[in-house]
């Protein structure tokens, strides 16, 4: 079947050498002339024309040599064109071509400058940035790295107690006297400024079309995915409360490691290159994180979900994230989500990968239902109808203000002060933090 290394013709078009192009580009392949989609010979009836004229043209358009072969299957000549992956990388026409998969993908932008990058042993991560200095940097995310190399016993203490300046080029994020984008990624307070998309959105849909609110986390990404984790489970998640025993168990919607690492899988293996944020978008019943990403193109997406080959498309990122102690290196991420789902009676999650986007769904139990239904419970207990909608809206928007609330309702601040007041009285509600930046927590 055609493959990443396989593309059949049933005759030949001048057009295909864009095909030999990007071959040429990845890992080199075979274009087989006289088969059908199916993989079936079907013959050609001009294949000593092109054995003369078919290397020429490669040879004088590219700049390559291929080996231009004829083969004979049940009496059926077909032509093989065998083209080895180049070290630099080839244009047709003045045009770049990739093979990717089973298509062939024209490059521009920032496609085209990952290609150069890494066609001359570099990735994007490595590149250097102008005109950032160590002394930019707060000391925040250095000393939470640290903090996590050491207790993950990744690093020891003599392997920290030097400069930050020294930590950096312990781990490889310097080329002489600059910076590489890894570091401004890594340990900068905003990094943005040198990458744009650098963020991470998280939004609550009521369904696909209604965004009920959303949050915006920016910073170093060594310590990104920690405040992902608060506020997903702090503002986002409801926890059930049960006991066993003398013991308080929140049961939230989904594990907190899977999430993590679902987390961390999008900050390290993003394509930062395309100015896109990551994106976690949470429903009553599911969880969905996409990013872009770039899957290299000698692995097949069958061996990537299967954790067979681990292959960063930001090395330098992945390894400062390894040395922190927050990923493994073996590529067992989605394993690990698999497993941790079905450990706690959730199903698989579900993996989609596009040319360019990775998305993650995860199906989650709908806390918000239980409390919903424990608030009708609750009406039998002497809360009022408007307590109800009170509460619900607290539970949809923790942060939600008084004034917000009374409009929604529709009555007077007054009127939604006594009615909170009784709540409160009763155990139903509580408040924390201050009146402009404090949340609701529901108890029933």
């Amino acid at each position: 079947m055609e493959s990443q290394n396989v593309e059949w013709k049933e005759s030949w078009r001048d057009e295909y050498l864009k095909w030999v192009c990007g071959f040429a580009n990845a890992q080199g392949g075979h274009l087989e002339i006289g088969r059908n989609d199916k993989g079936v010979v079907i013959g050609l009836s001009n294949t000593k024309r092109l054995l003369e004229e078919l290397p020429n043209k490669i040879r004088t358009t590219m700049g390559i040599v291929a080996d231009v072969n004829l083969f004979i299957e049940n009496g059926l000549e077909y032509i093989i064109i065998d083209v080895k992956a180049h070290p630099n990388i080839i244009s047709y026409r003045g045009k770049y071509y990739l093979r990717s998969g089973s298509t062939n993908q024209e490059l521009t932008g920032f496609a085209l400058d990952e290609l150069m990058l890494r066609k001359y042993g570099r990735t994007w991560d490595s590149a250097p940035v102008p005109r950032i200095k160590i002394s930019d940097f707060y000391h925040d995310a250095f000393d939470i790295f640290k903090k996590k190399a050491v207790t993950s016993k990744r690093l020891t203490a003599e392997d920290i107690e030097g400069s930050n300046e020294e930590l950096l080029k312990a781990l490889k994020l310097t080329e002489g006297d600059y910076l590489l984008r890894a570091a401004a990624l890594l340990f900068h307070q905003d990094p943005d400024e040198w990458c744009l998309g650098s963020y991470v959105k998280i939004g609550y849909f009521e369904n696909d079309a209604d965004l009920r609110y959303q949050d915006e986390i920016n910073g170093s990404l060594i310590s990104i995915a920690d405040r992902i984790m608060d506020i997903i489970y702090t503002k986002y998640f409801k926890g059930l409360i049960r006991y066993e025993g003398l013991q308080r168990i929140d049961e939230y919607p989904m594990p907190r490691d899977v999430m993590r690492e679902a987390v961390l899988n999008a900050v390290v293996h993003k394509d930062y290159n395309t100015g896109n944020p990551i994106h976690i978008k949470i429903y009553d019943d599911k969880v969905i994180i996409y990013n872009n990403c770039q899957i290299p193109s000698n692995i097949d997406t069958e061996s990537l979900l299967a954790g067979v080959q681990s292959n960063p498309h930001n090395p330098l990122i992945a390894n400062a994230f390894f040395r922190s102690g927050q990923i493994e290196a073996w590529g067992r991420g989605i394993e690990k989500m698999r497993k941790g789902c079905l450990a706690d009676n959730l199903p698989e999650p579900e993996f989609k990968i596009l040319p360019n986007m990775f998305f993650i769904c995860f199906r989650i139990r709908n806390n918000n239902k239980s409390v919903k239904d424990g608030i009708k419970d609750g009406i039998k207990d002497g809360i009022n109808k408007t307590q109800k909608k009170i509460i619900e809206l607290m539970v949809t928007n923790p942060e939600v203000t008084l004034e917000q609330l009374a409009e929604g309702i529709g009555i007077s601040k007054r009127n939604m002060e006594k009615n909170i007041s009784k709540l409160k009285a009763s155990g139903f509600v509580e408040r924390t933090g201050s009146r402009k930046s404090g949340r609701w927590i529901v108890k029933i």
